[in-house]
């Protein structure tokens, strides 16, 4: 099997090449459009700031070569909310894969409701929180309320791509599926138990 990581200004590269030996995967690191459309498998990593990679794929048409691949796609992080349609990030239209939206979080202020004290929360969200709702081939054997580690701090909305929530400050997709196309929000190569194993599903999956 060939899988490609996508090699761009804001790939967390490392740690994914890294997760994928733990499972036996070696993977090719490029942005070189033939061998990102030759492969059986494409990762789409990221970790910045969305306008300036959107930016950047534009200048080398990794854009429209993401948009048009038939082979399975996981975009993981800032990878998963360029796929959306729109992040409020710099105002930026992104490639428009899932029709979801990527908003900021709003942080909470802590307040007293019947002497209880509410939960105050940050933005970024950093660390490790659950996934429910579980759907979609990705989550073949990872179970309900799982915890994975997430560092973020724009969302994508909940749509009919979603196959996992997760709630902080509101519920939002931590993760999509559309066609051949995937995205988590959370690291997975950082997640474990859990990481590990949607990353195995993914190598794993079909040739559509």
């Amino acid at each position: 099997m060939k899988l490609v990581i996508i090699k761009y200004n804001a790939g967390n590269v490392q740690s994914v090449m890294f997760a994928l030996e733990r499972i036996g995967i070696n993977a090719i690191v490029t942005e070189d459009i033939g061998e990102i459309t030759s492969a059986d498998k494409v990762i789409f990593p990221g970790v910045g700031e969305a306008s300036t990679a959107m930016n950047y794929l534009k200048e080398r048409n990794l854009d429209e070569v993401i948009k048009k691949l038939t082979q399975p796609v996981l975009g993981v992080c800032l990878g998963m909310q360029l796929m959306c349609a729109y992040s409020e990030e710099n105002d930026t239209p992104c490639l428009g894969i899932f029709e979801e939206r990527v908003k900021k979080f709003v942080p909470t202020q802590k307040e007293e409701i019947d002497g209880i004290d509410d939960l105050n929360f940050k933005v970024p969200q950093l660390g490790w929180n659950s996934i429910y709702n579980l759907r979609s081939p990705l989550m073949t054997n990872v179970k309900e309320d799982s915890y994975c580690y997430f560092v973020h701090s724009y969302y994508a909305s909940l749509g009919e791509h979603t196959i996992a929530t997760t709630d902080y400050i509101q519920p939002f997709s931590s993760a999509l599926h559309k066609d051949n196309f995937y995205g988590v929000q959370f690291h997975a190569e950082k997640s474990a138990e859990a990481g590990e194993q949607i990353l195995k599903n993914f190598c794993l999956m079909p040739q559509p």
